[in-house]
């Protein structure tokens, strides 16, 4: 399918993915060059929301591939079904006809798909989401840099098998690691980082309709001013933000103040030590100063 750069702008605009024109450009030249897009960023800054976005814009399918320390070959690509296998066999061993020949074992029914090869055979262009790949073995990464190079598996037993079309490849990092150079040449590369309030309260808006303008404004402001404590060890991811919001519009609320941010703190900051953090060294008082003045940008000022 393809897509000019003003359509996919206003595609991530439907589907409430704000972005600024940098990112839709990039992934633009993505799918235009066919090239994987490896997202690097924090927790919470929409880098896995990217490719579940592209797979809905594409109207494809979206198959997803969860890295994690350990993660080999056979759980990214295939293995053989061991168990229907040996039932071939103990069905043939008492029958007169010839025994079962292995390549008649070895064949495409006995084979399991995971989501490597799922995504290279299946026939309509897919997107491959492999989410935080910072998180695999280095000796993984060097086989995932060499299958995402030539879009094509070897498998001993049945031979080659490649692409017939290239899927649109996405990969996230939240930088546990450094990742190898040989990864990175193959693909474009894209920061992401939390969004300016102005953004986040589009995305606030988009996602949570029925928020008050200045309840969006608020919750945006005081989410941002929580990310710039150093020692606020969580940041607030913008799916946090969106579930405040949320819980805000169900409790009939219209606006903020400390207390209500002290009382709902759970809803944002997600470890006992960030909510002391919260309750020693910022505060009630310091959350009502910070609406009352507004910060810079003065977009609480707009929805009063």
């Amino acid at each position: 399918m393809m897509i000019t750069l003003p359509e996919l702008k206003n595609d991530f605009n439907n589907v409430g993915y704000i972005c600024d024109e940098s990112t839709a450009l990039t992934v633009f030249l993505s799918l235009e060059l066919q090239k994987p897009l490896l997202i690097e960023g924090a927790p919470g800054v929409g880098k896995t929301e990217m490719g579940k976005v592209l797979a809905d814009i594409l109207d494809t399918e979206l198959i997803r591939l969860q890295c994690y320390e350990g993660l080999d070959e056979t759980k990214a690509l295939y293995e053989w079904n061991y168990q229907r296998q040996l039932l071939r066999i103990q069905m043939n061993r008492n029958l007169e006809e010839e025994q079962v020949k292995e390549d008649d074992l070895f064949s495409g029914q006995y084979l399991m798909e995971r989501p490597l090869l799922k995504a290279i055979q299946t026939e309509e262009r897919p997107v491959l989401l492999i989410d935080e790949v910072d998180k695999c073995d280095p000796e993984f990464e060097a086989f995932l840099f060499e299958v995402l190079s030539d879009f094509q598996v070897s498998i001993p037993e049945l031979g080659t098998i490649k692409a017939s079309k290239i899927p649109v490849v996405v990969l996230t990092s939240n930088n546990e690691r450094e990742l190898s150079d040989g990864l990175k040449r193959r693909c474009l590369y894209l920061y992401l980082d939390f969004p300016a309030v102005e953004n986040e309260v589009q995305i606030i808006k988009a996602k949570v309709p029925a928020a008050a303008d200045r309840l969006a404004w608020e919750t945006a402001r005081v989410v941002a001013q929580l990310r710039q404590h150093s020692n606020i060890r969580k940041k607030p991811s913008i799916a946090e933000t969106l579930d405040w919001a949320r819980a805000l519009v169900s409790l009939n609320r219209s606006r903020l103040d400390g207390k209500l941010v002290s009382d709902t703190l759970n809803l944002v900051l997600k470890t006992r030590a960030d909510q002391d953090y919260f309750k020693q060294e910022i505060g009630p008082e310091e959350i009502d100063r910070i609406l009352k003045h507004g910060g810079n940008g003065g977009g609480l000022s707009q929805c009063r």
